[in-house]
């Protein structure tokens, strides 16, 4: 199974990874932005773009990845992953599903003060202009198709903690 952490930056997929997995039995945790890197180090470097998401290699890797590692290990693989474009969603999604692998897709929703006031204060990564170009793009996702793929769990007035707690009891059930 895979367990996919959606939202933008600041809504608290990367704390709340890893503790949706210690929650889980057999789960680990499974940055898809890896795949991504290990795109943008490929020299010569390939055709220009913003973000690696639009290489058209980046969505089968990272079906093939979760893939396989859940063949090798078993369990439950946890993703936190950003896709704010649908046909990206769907490739991976339905991609997933041919290989047999359920996914529940949770996004981590905040509201746009709470996302501009954790991106502006993030002690690790500092205020980010990448970070806050995407509140719009997530905000047009969420409004017109995000919300109705995934379990929304509002992150706003919430820990983290909470939120694994949260989507951990409604993995279990």
């Amino acid at each position: 199974m895979i367990v996919w952490l959606n939202g933008t930056h600041g809504a608290g997929k990367t704390t709340t990874s890893p503790l949706v997995q210690q929650l889980l039995p057999n789960a680990r945790v499974f940055d898809a932005e890896k795949v991504g890197e290990t795109l943008m180090d490929i020299k010569p470097g390939l055709p220009e773009t913003d973000n690696f998401q639009h290489w058209p290699p980046w969505r089968p890797l990272v079906v093939e990845t979760a893939r396989r590692v859940l063949d090798y290990t078993g369990g439950t693989l946890v993703v936190p992953m950003t896709v704010l474009v649908e046909q990206y969603w769907r490739e991976i999604s339905e991609g997933l599903a041919q290989h047999g692998i359920p996914v529940r897709h949770f996004v981590l929703h905040a509201d746009q003060d709470t996302l501009r006031g954790r991106i502006e204060g993030d002690a690790g990564m500092g205020p980010s202009a990448f970070r806050f170009q995407y509140l719009e793009p997530y905000a047009e996702a969420a409004r017109t198709w995000l919300h109705n793929e995934a379990e929304v769990v509002d992150t706003t007035h919430i820990t983290p903690a909470q939120a694994a707690q949260q989507i951990a009891g409604a993995v279990k059930s």
